[in-house]
């Protein structure tokens, strides 16, 4: 089944703390994921940032929102136990636990009024009406506002001249750490003519190693004959390693040519171009940052 909201945890979370004992937020996570019967890979499924599953996120912000309406209590970092507020409020027999049912507390209500006004006014989308957690909105907010920016990259590089597209390519691989100097990589593309290589960076600052270039400024997908001809090309220049660029897509074909062949060939489409230029700061700057801290544990450690 699919992996629950935090609100529908909420329940099943305060019914597993009945017992009056202290619980492993850890532990406790594990119980409620047997019993929604999640799959290894859903128990496995992260967050957009990578750092934390998706899982252990939404139980973390169903235990959070309980604590402040007073349904739970936290023992020490980590842990929590059930308050007198908690059973009385299982004694009703509710059939969920939600944001609606918290706010009869006035200690959550002043939570939510405090959130609220140091936030905004009004919240853009309240979560009673949504399934995310506050931290899984941001991210998703943010990994859509940064699709939308490599859809307007990807529109904006096709619109360039082939010589400034190959420009593009060197400034991104210097950026990635390749082709040592900008002066260095700059002479190397473009100079070995019309043989399937566009051009020639070093692997790293010291040029052991070389990696040869194919750069498509295209619209139509590449097909295998293309990278076979990017790939004999490699080996006519007793090459092993080769990246091919392009603004579009690659075939199903392409792809299972070059996991076949020798030689070491990456192919990189339009939408992974986007965003390594994304992550590399190439054709992209920033508008403003914002910074989500925790509470750091180790500095409130008397031992």
């Amino acid at each position: 089944m699919a992996i629950p909201d935090f609100q529908s945890l909420m329940l099943p979370l305060l019914r597993i703390a009945a017992d009056g004992h202290e619980h492993a937020l850890r532990d406790v996570t594990e119980k409620l994921s047997q019993q929604f019967n999640l799959t290894e890979e859903e128990r496995q499924t992260l967050l957009p940032s990578g750092r934390q599953t998706t899982i252990a996120n939404r139980v973390g912000w169903s235990r959070t929102f309980m604590l402040k309406a007073q349904l739970l209590e936290s023992t020490r970092r980590g842990y929590f136990r059930i308050t007198q507020r908690g059973h009385d409020l299982l004694t009703q027999n509710p059939e969920r636990i939600d944001i609606t049912v918290l706010k009869q507390y006035p200690e959550f209500v002043e939570f939510r009024n405090s959130r609220s006004s140091d936030v905004s006014d009004s919240e853009p989308a309240s979560l009673e009406k949504t399934e995310a957690t506050p931290e899984e909105s941001l991210e998703f907010a943010y990994q859509r506002l940064r699709n939308e920016l490599a859809d307007e990259l990807l529109r904006t590089i096709v619109s360039c001249t082939p010589a400034f597209f190959e420009r593009l390519v060197v400034d991104l691989l210097v950026a990635m750490g390749y082709g040592g100097s900008r002066q260095d990589a700059g002479r190397a593309i473009g100079r070995s003519g019309d043989d399937g290589i566009d051009g020639i960076i070093k692997e790293d600052r010291l040029g052991l190693d070389i990696i040869y270039l194919q750069a498509k400024r295209w619209q139509g997908v590449v097909g295998r004959p293309e990278i076979q001809k990017f790939a004999g090309a490699l080996q006519g220049n007793r090459a092993r390693k080769g990246v091919f660029i392009t603004t579009s897509s690659f075939t199903r074909e392409a792809d299972e040519y070059v996991s076949r062949i020798d030689s070491k060939i990456i192919l990189i489409d339009g939408r992974q171009l986007a965003q390594l230029m994304i992550d590399h700061d190439v054709g992209v700057s920033t508008q403003q940052t914002f910074v989500l801290k925790r509470i750091d544990a180790d500095y409130f450690s008397e031992e």
